[in-house]
Parts: C-alpha cells; sequence; structure tokens
C-alpha cells in the first residue's frame, strides 16, 4: 500500500475534474485520479455545443436562458443554480476562448452561435441561437484545451487509478453521526491498474467529478466507462443520490446502435420524418418543432413507432432528413456525425435519411450538492470537503429534462466553483487522521473475486442488467414494467456475489475492474427503478403511463434516496435523516433497506405552469 498527500484531490479527469483542477492548483496541491487519460474522459464525446447568452447573432440575454432552462427541466430545477449557471456561462465561455479554445466564428469574428432545442428568445417567441461551437466536437475541443492547460499549470495526474472507496471519520451506511457533530471527508483508496498496488490518497478536500452511469442500459450514447463509480461510492457511504430517476433519452441515436448524432444537426435544420414523410414534430410542439426539449423530441419520436408510423422492415426508428442541406453546409458544420451514419450504418447524409431512435444518454440525478459545489448528507447539512460537479452531482440545474449544451457548460461552471471552494476549504483546514486500515474492505473484495475458481461471468450479469432497463426503464414506464425491472436487478445482485474472474493476475487486470464496475451499476439501476416506482406522476424524462400528468401538489420535490442497514432482527436500524411523509416508502432486501425521503425545489421568480413549446 502506498499513501500520498494533497491539500485537493480531485477523481475525474473529464471536463468537470480538471476545470476543477486548474481553479484548484493555482492555490493549493492539487492531484487528478483519473481511470482513464484525461482526454480519454466521456466529456470528449459531446458534441454539439456550449451554450451562453452572449447576443454574437441575435438578442439574448442570461434571463431569458435562466428561464428555458427551469421551464425545460419541467419547474423540477433549482432556480437559484439555474441563475448562478446562466449568470457565469459568459465568462465560462470566455475563459475557454481565453485558453485556446478554437470556437467556430461568425464573419465579423465573433463566436458564432447555433440553435438548440429548447433554447428560445423572450420566455418561448422563437428559438435563439444560443449555443457556442467548435463544428460537432466541441466535447472534444474543451477536453483537449482543459488538459493543455492542466498540463501548462503543473497539474499532478495519477491516469488509470480506479477510486473504489470513499473514506469519511462517520460512515453514515452503518448508522448515523450523533447529533451536533460534523461529517468530514478525509480520502480515497485506488487501484493502479498498471501494478495492481493499492494507494490512499489522504487529502484536505475531495471533489468527484466521475461521470454518468449510462451503462445501467444497453442502447446508449455513452462511453463503457460510465458506470456510476462516483454515485455508487457516495450511496454505500449512506450519503444520498437526489433525482435518479431521471435520466434523459436523446432522440437521435443511430438506429440499433445507439451512437449520438448531435442535436445540433436539429440545430443546423435536419428534419425529423416518419414512414409517411411528415415532419411529424410539427404535432407536438408547433412553435419549435424539432428543436423542442429532448424528453417531448423523444416521446414525440417513441409515439410514432408505438403507433405503426416508424421506418424500416420493423418499423423501429424515425428518419432524420439532413438532404435538404447543402453538402458543404453538412461538412463546414456537421462533419463528424455525418461519417458516423456513412461508417456504422452506411448511409449517406447528403442525398438518404438518416435512421434514429432514442438512446439513454444523460442523468439528471446524481450527488446532491448546494451552488458552492458542497456534497450534502441529507437534505440541508453538507460533507466536510467533499464537493461534486459533473454528471456524477446534482445541484438541480437540469430539473427532471436537461437541455442540449447545458451540459457542457454546467461542467465548467460548478466545476470551477468546486475546484475553488475545494482549494479554499483546504487552505483553512488540517488532514484527519485516517482509519487504522483503511484498504480493508476493498482488498478483501478484490481477493475474494480474484481467488474464486467459478462463479457468475461479468458479461452475462451486465447484459441480463442492461436488456432489462431497455425493456422496463426506458422512455415509457409503468408500475408493472419498473417492478419487472426491480425484481430483475435484486436476481442479478444476488448473483453479483458469486461473480468470478478468469483474469487471476495483478497487471493490468480490466476483467477485475469490469466486475467491479458491474458492483456500481447493479446499485446505481436499484436505486433509479426504486426512486421511479415511487415518482406517480410524469415529468421531464420519466415518463409513467399509468400516471400520465403531472403532479405539483404531490411530486413538486426532490427524491432524496438512501441506503440503510437492518438490525439484526431484520428491522430498520434507524428512521434515516431528512425522513418526511413524501415518498414514506421503503424496498427492504436481505441485509439493508432503500429509504426514500425529498428535499424542496428551490423557486426563485418562476413559478410552475403548464409546459407547451
Amino acid at each position: 500500500m502506498q499513501t500520498h498527500q494533497y491539500d485537493v484531490v480531485i477523481v475525474g479527469a473529464g471536463g468537470a475534474g480538471m476545470r476543477a483542477a486548474l481553479e484548484a492548483s493555482g492555490r493549493a496541491r492539487t492531484a487528478v485520479i483519473s481511470k482513464l487519460y484525461p482526454t480519454r474522459s466521456h466529456t470528449g464525446a459531446a458534441q454539439g455545443g456550449m451554450c451562453a447568452a452572449l447576443a454574437n447573432v441575435e438578442e439574448d440575454n442570461w434571463e431569458w436562458h435562466t428561464f428555458d432552462t427551469v421551464k425545460g427541466g419541467d419547474y423540477l430545477v433549482d432556480q437559484d443554480a439555474a441563475e448562478v449557471m446562466a449568470k457565469e456561462a459568459i465568462d465560462a465561455v470566455l475563459d475557454l476562448e481565453h485558453m485556446g479554445l478554437p470556437f467556430n466564428r461568425t464573419p465579423e469574428g465573433r463566436i458564432d452561435q447555433r440553435r438548440f432545442g429548447g433554447h428560445t428568445r423572450n420566455h418561448g417567441e422563437a428559438a435563439v441561437r444560443r449555443a457556442c461551437y467548435a463544428a460537432d466536437r466541441t466535447g472534444h475541443m474543451i477536453l483537449q484545451t482543459l488538459y493543455q492547460n492542466c498540463v501548462k499549470q503543473n497539474v499532478e495526474f495519477y491516469n488509470e487509478f480506479y477510486v473504489l472507496d470513499l473514506i469519511v471519520d462517520h460512515d453514515l451506511s452503518a448508522g448515523h453521526v450523533p447529533e451536533g457533530e460534523e461529517v468530514n471527508a478525509t480520502g480515497v483508496v485506488a487501484y493502479d491498474l498498471a501494478t495492481g498496488e493499492i494507494h490512499v490518497f489522504q487529502a484536505k478536500s475531495i471533489v468527484f467529478a466521475t461521470g454518468g452511469a449510462g451503462k445501467i442500459f444497453k442502447t446508449t450514447s455513452n462511453a463503457h466507462t460510465l458506470t456510476g463509480d462516483g454515485m455508487a461510492l457516495a450511496l454505500r457511504r449512506g450519503f444520498p443520490l437526489e433525482d435518479m430517476e431521471f435520466f434523459q433519452f436523446h432522440p437521435t441515436g443511430l438506429a440499433g446502435l445507439g451512437i449520438l448524432l448531435s442535436e445540433a444537426a436539429r440545430g443546423e435544420g435536419a428534419i425529423l420524418r416518419n414512414s409517411e414523410g411528415e415532419r411529424f414534430m410539427e404535432r407536438y410542439a408547433p412553435t419549435i418543432k424539432d428543436l423542442a426539449p429532448r424528453d417531448i423530441v423523444a416521446r414525440s419520436m417513441a409515439n410514432e413507432v408505438r403507433e405503426g408510423r416508424g421506418c424500416g422492415p420493423n418499423k423501429d426508428y424515425v428518419l432524420l432528413d439532413l438532404t435538404h442541406l447543402e453538402p458543404a453546409h453538412i461538412d463546414a458544420k456537421l462533419p463528424d456525425i455525418t461519417e458516423f451514419a456513412r461508417t456504422y450504418l452506411g448511409v449517406e447524409p447528403y442525398t438518404e435519411p438518416v435512421p434514429v431512435y432514442p438512446t439513454a444518454h444523460y442523468a439528471m440525478g446524481g450527488i446532491p450538492t448546494n451552488i458552492q459545489a458542497e456534497v450534502l448528507r441529507n437534505d440541508q447539512d453538507v460533507v466536510k470537503g467533499l464537493y461534486a460537479a459533473g454528471e456524477c452531482a446534482c445541484v438541480s440545474v437540469h430539473g427532471s429534462n436537461r437541455l442540449g449544451t447545458n451540459s457542457l457548460l454546467d461542467i465548467n461552471v460548478f466545476g470551477k466553483r468546486a475546484g475553488r471552494a475545494a482549494a479554499e476549504y483546504a487552505l483553512t483546514a488540517e488532514f484527519r487522521e485516517l482509519p487504522e486500515d483503511p484498504t480493508a474492505s476493498v482488498v478483501a473484495e478484490l481477493e475474494n473475486m480474484r481467488s474464486r475458481p467459478d462463479g457468475e461471468r461479468v458479461a452475462d450479469l451486465r447484459k441480463a442488467l442492461q436488456e432489462t432497463m431497455d425493456r422496463n426503464a426506458q422512455v415509457f414506464r409503468t408500475a408493472e414494467s419498473l417492478t419487472e425491472a426491480l425484481d430483475d436487478v435484486r436476481a442479478l445482485q444476488k448473483r453479483y456475489r458469486n461473480v468470478s474472474v478468469q483474469d487471476k493476475g495483478r497487471m493490468f487486470n480490466t476483467d477485475l475492474l469490469e466486475a467491479l464496475e458491474l458492483g456500481f451499476l447493479l446499485d446505481i439501476a436499484e436505486v433509479t427503478v426504486v426512486a421511479a416506482i415511487n415518482r406517480k406522476e410524469s415529468r421531464g424524462g420519466h415518463f409513467r403511463e399509468d400516471f400520465p400528468k403531472r403532479d405539483d401538489v404531490n411530486y413538486m420535490k426532490h427524491t432524496m434516496i438512501y441506503r440503510r442497514p437492518l438490525a439484526q432482527d431484520g428491522e430498520a436500524a434507524e428512521v434515516f435523516d431528512g425522513s418526511d411523509e413524501y415518498f414514506s416508502h421503503a424496498e427492504e432486501f436481505d441485509d439493508y433497506q432503500v429509504v426514500l425521503g425529498s428535499k424542496p425545489v428551490t423557486v426563485t421568480r418562476y413559478q410552475p405552469m403548464e409546459r407547451k413549446y
């Protein structure tokens, strides 16, 4: 075991992690731990743009951006957080420009901006050009720019290190904190892929920027590595996860594959059509049509297929039509996604419409934080020295449905805030004592998997998990389908206890690490489904066919989901922090229960109203 000491440790080297590192490393000794080489992080897959009310192309202002974010999130957005994000968006874009990011330019030399779904002028009057972009590879450019600046600033990276445990001085998963006492994060335990060694990183501040969990689904735009690690570690330590039922399905994944075709295509004028050649979004969102928010477009597409107007031999997709656009315009603005269509489907976008269908894309829920990126351990109390930003976090700027281009903005605004807050805290804090053997549970789990002669195969369990989630918890959901998914996940969790790996070695044992990631996926799938069962309404990305209306009376609150141990007699150990009458439900399993509480939605200026486009 090796031990390291840093003022600030950042877990994850995507956009949020590296933006935090840039902010923290100028103030305090900072390390970034990443299970990937930083430029392979999933931020690089983001295509369409990063929004800010620059008004470089059309009239715009941050208040309109705030309203669109709140309305797009179906009013479950915390409005104080949305205001912060919209106000600081302009500086976030200019920061990247000054770092050297090559944005597309207008003829006058300003940063160019394109239209994107749900972004409007004057509170819905018409679509507005708000998305700053670098062709259709904006995320890739952000990632490269941030990494180059981290290298320039001498940020220390530990690449291909897998963080497998979070060290805190009070483990909430084992019970409650004595009244009046604080909970402090003290470090993380990581596995070095190259050597198989265990490393302990002691830190005054820790920032989680570990990304999403799209691999709980089979059809997803997410990379193989998006397994919900940071979320699952927080959950296992007794911290809540917020709004886990809300998962966004991006409308335009390549049919049958899930590989993403950016919303930028529709921003540049592409049209969705059904088997009759109809531009069907005119029926669902007559004002902004194909540029409605993603949840509305995804449901509309799925509904066209369900009602028999799908395309192809199995009538199981719709078409994205770019054929009316000039080839030169396509090449200039959308070079990557058109190449995807050619490579993966053999379709020529110049002359043929592209088969598309919704794909699991983005988790609106995650580790709850306040606007300073401090992690919450219930509905109000913070964990000292622990911060989170990006897709693994839920400051709730996305509510129940994220607007396109707000994710690249989120990681820059709140990544910066997390890094600054973590460094400032570290400058006044002391290192806290580590447990006597902080690696014991991780080492035991690794050795059990490695030494088991035979058992369940990781690939089989992962396939079964993804198939039941695709079948039962995707765009449309019912109590029956979600209950089936929960039963399947629980059965898979029991089988997971007997999982084994073929590779028994220590160096570059990806087989072993995929087994650990499967455990994270099962934990995240479980709480996603439990939260979805208990939200008996339809809102944003969560659509219940048995409860098709939004219910503000009972469900205008954030879901907070906890895992709590059972006492020896099988009863719940204690009432959990933050309990109330909302979602008075607990799913009881072999040795723990999943319990749901709530947190109020912060409303500042925009009262909930019917959502029309």
